[in-house]
This record gives C-alpha cells, structure tokens and sequence, in this order.
C-alpha cells in the first residue's frame, strides 16, 4: 500500500493511504491531524481526480522507510 502526505495549511501531518484498487478508482484511508487526535476516514476517490491531485502536488508520495532494529 502506498502513502500520500496531503498538502494543508500550517505543520499539520495529514497523509492518506491507498487501501484497494477497483476499476474506476481506489479505497483510501485518510487520516487527519485534528488539535492532537487523528480523524480516520475511510473514502473512495476516482483515478481520474488521483491523478490531478498528483500533478498538482495536493498529494506527494510518502518513501517507505525501512523500521529500524535497536539493540541494547
């Protein structure tokens, strides 16, 4: 599954993730910094408009990092 930060006013972390793909579009979780709580939505979003907020940088990919092991 890949993540998208989504661009927002001020420091906020807001991202969403792509749950599924159907033929027209996908299943996405978004999930949104509100005063210290996250509010998680589950949505569904056309490939066609994905693809516009793509190209005009209202989602960006997030790079998937790799967890990292910490020994004591």
């Amino acid at each position: 599954m890949k993540s998208y930060s989504l661009k927002s006013l001020g420091n906020k972390k807001d991202y969403m993730t792509i749950v599924s793909e159907k033929e027209d579009g996908y299943v996405i979780r978004i999930v949104r910094d509100q005063d210290g709580y996250e509010d998680v939505k589950t949505d569904w979003i056309s490939k066609e408009l994905f693809d516009c907020c793509i190209r005009t940088g209202y989602l960006t990919e997030i790079e998937a990092v790799e967890p990292v092991a910490v020994s004591a």
